[in-house]
This record gives C-alpha cells, structure tokens and sequence, in this order.
C-alpha cells in the first residue's frame, strides 16, 4: 500500500466495572488521570488521531460500561469493531476471568479479524497482584491477542498498547483490502468504514470505580 493512506478503526475498551477502562482510554487520549473514579454507565466515545509508519489513523475509541447490567447491550457498542482492549485489574483474580469470556464473545461475533490487546491494569498495586504474568501471557498467546502491562495512574504502557494494537489493525485492514482487490476487483471493505461520533460529555460519568 502506498504511504500517506489514511485509516479510520473502531476500538473498543472491555471489562469488568472498577478495572480502570475510562482512566487508561483518558490517559491516552487526553493524558489525563484522576483520583476521582469514574463509573461509566452506558458508553462514551473518545477520537484519538495518530501517525504510524508515515500512515494517518483516526481511532474511535468506545469505553464501555462493566456492570453485569450492561452485557446484554454489549453486542451494539463492538459491532464491526476492527480492535478491543480487553482490561483486568492486576489484583482482581475475577476480572481476569471475565476478560476470558470477552474473548469468546468477540471471537464469536466477530472473528478472527478483530485485533485484541489484554491489559493488566493498575500495575502501581504490584505488591497486591492477584494474576500471575505468566499466566496473563499464557492465555492471551493462546487466543491470538497481545498482554500488555499498563498503569493509568502512572500512565505506563498505554501508549506501547495502543500502537501495538494499530499496526495490527492496519495489517489486517491491508490485507484484506488487497484480498478483496485480487478477488472482486478494486474495492474497499465496508467494515472499515467506521462513524465517528462526537466525544459524549463529560457530565455523564458519576460515581464510583475507576483506577
């Protein structure tokens, strides 16, 4: 593909409630923490315009609420996402099973061509770790994604994860425009073709849990 090709992907933020999503998506999007925490209801949208490898990527970055409350809507906020970060608290053993079953969902609706990045969060609490790194890198070799250790607090490898994730969602997106080009002729893919919608305001995350 020739340089200077711009993207636009889909990436959403999974996990339990109090794992810390909304605190690691502000880090890298506004370099922003807190110590207030955040519980997001229902789900916020946050734009994130970045430059890999000489390629202009605009990321819609989708926080979603955690409560158990909030999975049966989960299939309308990572429809045709082309990326997920799937977030567990380092010193939360049941957050980390839950990111298990995340996976399995995204799997199943959406394939193996959706990228994910596991992050253990809140790595400033390491003498309280409750999942085990090789454990945590076991497992997400296993199912394709890659682990990432990250603190928004301290706002240490969020950044690495995020790049991360883009390369592999433009290799993806590439590949299956060139595939669809050798295939059926010059076209793009319609499930690259993300809608951007305007960050929700800030007013709408109250009470508790974040990290």
């Amino acid at each position: 593909m020739a340089g200077g090709r711009s993207h636009s992907f889909k990436v959403v933020l999974l996990g339990e409630g109090c794992v810390g999503k909304t605190s690691l998506v502000l880090q890298y999007v506004e370099n922003k923490f807190s110590d207030k925490h955040f519980s997001t209801l229902q789900a916020s949208f946050l734009n994130k315009r970045v430059n890999i490898e000489g390629k202009r990527v605009n990321l819609a970055i989708w926080d979603t609420a955690g409560q158990e409350r909030f999975h049966a809507l989960g299939p309308i906020y990572y429809r045709d996402s082309n990326g997920a970060v799937l977030v567990y608290d380092i010193t939360d053993e049941d957050s980390f099973q839950k990111v298990k079953m995340w996976v399995k969902e995204l799997r199943k609706m959406l394939g193996s061509d959706v990228c994910l990045c596991i992050a253990g969060n809140k790595t400033d609490l390491e003498k309280d770790r409750a999942v085990s790194l090789e454990e945590a890198d076991a497992y997400s070799a296993s199912v394709g994604a890659k682990h990432f250790l990250t603190s928004a607090k301290l706002n240490r490898g969020i950044e690495e994860l995020f790049v991360d994730l883009t390369k592999r969602m433009i290799e993806v997106a590439e590949s299956i425009d060139e595939h669809r080009a050798n295939s059926f002729g010059h076209g793009s893919n319609p499930r690259r073709n993300v809608v951007i919608i305007e960050d929700e305001s800030q007013e709408q995350r109250t009470g508790c849990c974040g990290g």
